[in-house]
């Protein structure tokens, strides 16, 4: 099995050649390379000179509209002729015709060197070559990078083409991975030079490929899209992308055909340089952020509830509802495991059908700061209802108010971990076991909570009192009536929507 190693458009080149028998390191050996002309983005063209017979030849390869215009002669059926108009005209309408099925089109050329004393001169190098045809090869898209793209324009990520190859490819690349080209869709460097930076900028958001393209008009693009207030990523490989990727607010060097001076240049290396992988790590990066919300959203409206619990009892002059053992036994086992459980959740299901959020966004926002505040009160209220109640239904039986009250903090928590999965969906559309580390935190909490209730070794540490039908009815109905009264909504609702019908008739 053959794989190529290194660029991929040398690597086909190599393959077409070795089809036909032609091996790199045998013509090496007979006719050895002894200058070259490299290939730049400006140029678009390169040249190798090999001597043989102590003669020197000079082999070109480049863009078709490039090398075509330094030829003057053609060979054909072996023979050399003039290169006429009617022919170069020919020659480009093939060109179009097979840049139009997505080939990326490299003509070929040659010349015998006969001045050797001007084989280093590239204005000679490079002058009346013999042409000798086109060769046209596909990079078809990776399926997942079509997927990729359609992914991106859903999450509101503006995926943007860049790209030195013909307009006709180009275009034709792009119509197959699902670039819009409505409109001004495509530009080519061409008519980018013929534009002013403030032109560039007022259509910029319009533009969604760039073809025919040089570094300096990468570095243009990315500085207008941050003029109209985008952040910005960019990818790039070669020495000249370093620009434009260093410019970018997120710069993306390949990994394993980036140069080094543009990975430096980067804030991010994309190991196998694979486009699908930017969106799976956006992606990632979405739902490590939704966590880190989760637990803030957790933790801070479980403590808003245990300080209001204490402030409102001191403040109409009960008995303390909980004990200073009982706050800690809260914090540390309730408040613990499953706050670490939502660091590990699942991202929501349409998390990438959102649009991006700004990157100056406080991590409060989107109502969250309402929701910590809303259910700690819910919380702390909740708590301090159900001690009063039990307080005086009891005549006054302090442990068992204080069991009651403690434990409905917990199962308060308990019940709105759940809550805190997701802020779009409530836990009956997202179900109770998607995050089986939650499902064991909170069952490791209810059992550690039973034991401390129950258990006659612990009733004295946490001055607890067992609890029986009733008082667990109590509970369990201050305690998760959100969550009971949530469940009833979305079973009325899926009900009513399977049926074709709004949920409120």
């Amino acid at each position: 099995n053959w794989s190529v190693s290194g660029d991929p458009t040398e690597g086909a080149l190599l393959t077409l050649a070795a089809k036909a028998n032609y091996w790199r390191e045998v013509l090496e050996r007979g006719e050895p390379r002894v200058g070259e002309f490299p290939f730049d983005s400006v140029r678009k063209r390169m040249t190798v000179i090999t001597e043989h017979n102590q003669k020197l030849y000079a082999y070109t390869k480049g863009a078709p509209d490039i090398v075509l215009g330094l030829c003057s002669e053609i060979m054909s059926g072996g023979k050399v002729s003039p290169l006429t108009e009617e022919m170069r005209q020919e020659l480009l309408r093939v060109n179009e015709a097979m840049a139009a099925k997505a080939l990326r089109v490299i003509a070929l050329a040659y010349k015998p060197v006969n001045k050797r004393e001007q084989a280093n001169q590239e204005e000679y190098v490079e002058k009346d070559l013999v042409f000798l045809g086109l060769v046209g090869m596909i990079d078809p898209p990776r399926p997942a990078a079509v997927k990729a793209i359609r992914v991106c324009r859903e999450a509101g990520i503006r995926p943007v083409m860049i790209t030195g190859d013909h307009q006709v490819t180009a275009e034709a690349i792009a119509r197959d991975m699902g670039f819009p080209l409505e409109g001004k869709g495509i530009l080519t460097g061409t008519e980018l030079d013929q534009m002013t930076d403030e032109e560039l900028v007022a259509q910029v958001e319009d533009i969604s490929v760039y073809a025919r393209v040089s570094p300096n008009h990468k570095l243009r693009i990315v500085k207008a899209w941050k003029k109209r207030g985008h952040v910005v990523a960019m990818t790039g490989d070669g020495v000249n992308d370093a620009p434009a990727v260093k410019e970018a607010d997120i710069g993306i060097a390949m990994g394993k055909t980036g140069t080094d001076v543009t990975k430096e240049a980067s804030s991010m290396i994309l190991a196998d340089d694979d486009f699908a992988t930017i969106v799976a790590a956006v992606e990632e990066g979405r739902g490590i952020y939704d966590n880190i919300r989760k637990f803030i959203r957790y933790l801070l409206s479980c403590n808003i509830g245990e300080v209001l619990t204490m402030f409102l009892a001191a403040l109409v002059g009960v008995p303390l509802p909980l004990l200073p053992i009982q706050i800690l036994w809260v914090n540390l086992v309730t408040d613990g495991l499953p706050a670490m459980a939502l660091g590990v959740d699942h991202s929501d299901p349409d998390i990438m059908k959102r649009k991006p959020r700004h990157p100056k966004e406080s991590v409060f926002s989107g109502g969250l700061a309402g929701k910590i505040l809303g259910r700690g009160i819910q919380i702390g209220l909740g708590t301090l209802l159900v001690f009063m109640l039990a307080y005086y239904l009891s005549d006054g039986n302090l442990v068992l108010s204080r069991t009651m009250a403690f434990t409905t903090l917990v199962f308060s928590q308990l019940f709105h971990v759940f809550e805190c999965r997701s802020e779009r969906h409530s836990p009956w559309e997202l179900g109770f076991f998607g995050n089986r580390y939650l499902v064991i935190a909170v069952s490791l909490s209810v059992i550690m909570q039973l034991a401390v209730i129950y258990l006659p070794a612990l009733q004295p540490i946490f001055k607890t009192a067992a609890l029986n039908g009733l008082h667990w009815l109590i509970i369990l109905a201050v305690s998760g009536g959100r969550t009971m009264l949530t469940g009833l909504y979305y079973l009325l609702f899926a009900t009513a929507k399977k049926a074709g019908k709004p949920a409120y008739q």
